[in-house]
């Protein structure tokens, strides 16, 4: 039984390598005991801003039981985004936006994994998630070895830094577990905290998110609070600057996917300002950009502008 467990688990790794993600580890699907606290306390200080979504289905997020029926195992992946090329703007978007929506990428990606499984294994259910659903991410990667998490609450992984997407198979088999001791290599380090201009992170491993840039330039749908001018570094749609001061991203390494080369026009386009809906279409389809439609950049380049000026 446990050399059967071994060869099904040592298959999803291999194949997951095959469709380009460069991280696959496998969890027991179980409560997630030391998150309850931790996310019941974020949500009590209303670090969650707008995005009301969070406060749903509090109990699915920390029981994969309850998204997925019979679920035994939560597959944990990661795919590289870091890019090879930057903008040339001073007006700056995050690099995880230069390519194709991550949602469709990924996807296409998870589906093609579940369907090899099943015609290895046998029937196997499951479900695959991307943001779609109340899954923590983070948690799961971390427990199923790939790193840690960090002070600005992103995972990091020392051997890759922390530019990548997460994602999940979550299904109805047992499989072999990774449980590794996943050591915190932040140390003393405080760069991330240093370098935030909002003060989004308020404490090591808290981040307040109605104060974060992506939250302000993507989730936030009323204008932008006064109190931020002079503070938005210039990024319009999301920020990496507590990633771009991680030491451990030094480690990061151009990806290899081709559905996240920068979209035509994007690292070139410079005039924000005189952006028309029109160009913004056609520059920014089937682009994460698109999340925050052409009015959203519009006011995000006001109130930065206007900053700039001031």
């Amino acid at each position: 039984m446990k050399s059967q467990l071994s060869a099904h688990s040592k298959f999803i790794k291999e194949k997951a390598n095959e469709l380009g993600f460069f991280f696959c580890g496998i969890a027991k699907a179980d409560f997630l005991e030391t998150e309850a606290p931790r996310l019941e306390n974020w949500l009590k200080n209303d670090y969650h801003g707008e995005m009301s979504y969070m406060e749903n289905h509090f109990d699915k997020r920390l029981d994969p039981r309850k998204l997925v029926e019979g679920a035994k195992s939560v597959i944990s992946l990661a795919l590289n985004y870091y890019p090879g090329e930057q903008q040339l703007s001073d007006l700056k978007i995050s690099k995880y936006a230069y390519g194709e929506d991550y949602h469709f990428v990924i996807k296409d990606k998870l589906f093609q994994l579940l369907t090899a499984i099943q015609e290895e294994i046998g029937e196997v259910h499951g479900r695959a998630f991307v943001d779609s659903a109340p899954v923590l991410d983070r948690a799961w990667a971390q427990k199923a070895g790939f790193g840690w998490i960090g002070k600005n609450a992103n995972l990091i992984s020392k051997q890759a830094g922390s530019f990548f997407f997460l994602a999940e198979l979550i299904v109805d088999i047992v499989l072999e577990y990774d449980n590794p001791t996943v050591k915190d290599y932040c140390g003393s380090c405080t760069r991330c905290m240093d370098a935030c201009p909002t003060d989004a992170i308020v404490a090591p491993y808290v981040v307040d998110g109605s104060r974060c840039i992506s939250y302000l330039t993507i989730e936030l749908k009323n204008e932008i609070p006064a109190e931020f001018q002079g503070k938005m570094d210039n990024w319009i749609f999301g920020c990496d600057i507590c990633q771009d001061v991680c030491p451990w991203n030094r480690f990061s390494s151009p990806h290899q996917e081709e559905r996240f080369l920068p979209h035509t026009g994007i690292l070139n386009l410079t005039d924000w300002e005189e952006l028309t809906e029109d160009t913004f279409k056609k520059i920014f389809k089937n682009s994460p950009v698109k999340r925050t439609k052409y009015t959203g950049i519009k006011r995000n380049v006001a109130f930065v502008k206007r900053t700039d000026r001031i």
